[in-house]
């Protein structure tokens, strides 16, 4: 398969519908977290598709994986800011179970694929929480 698009990669794809779901639970957070947690959640989970998509753009394997590299940081924003919504009681924990197996996944695969990107890498990458 010819990667045409960021829209061709799969890890873009999952990235989109992990902000979709955490759009959906956003919704179930108190109105006054509306301006906090809330926008925080959403802001994050949308820099995840947004990374891979702008640095598959640039064309470039360096910039590409740099941009996977701060993708793999929005990850690790929404994986912990799902995790303070369940301690504040704002989410039970099976309602954000999808989203918790996107985020193990899409971790594997961005570094599976930063890995595979030609030239130089500049940090050493892991796969656990």
């Amino acid at each position: 398969m010819t990667i045409r698009s960021y829209r061709d990669l799969i890890v873009w794809q999952k990235a989109l519908e992990l902000a979709t779901d955490v759009y959906r639970l956003t919704m179930n957070l108190p109105s006054h977290e509306t301006y906090g947690l809330a926008s925080q959640l959403q802001r994050a989970a949308v820099s995840v598709p947004s990374n891979i998509a702008e640095g598959q753009a640039r064309l470039h394997p360096a910039e590409f994986r740099q941009f996977l590299y701060h993708a793999l940081g929005s990850l690790a924003e929404v994986d912990t800011q799902l995790l303070l919504a369940q301690n504040l009681g704002y989410l039970r924990p099976d309602s954000t179970m999808h989203a918790e197996s996107l985020i193990i996944e899409l971790r594997k695969m961005m570094h599976t694929l930063a890995s595979r990107l030609p030239g130089r890498q500049s940090r050493q990458l892991t796969t656990d929480h």
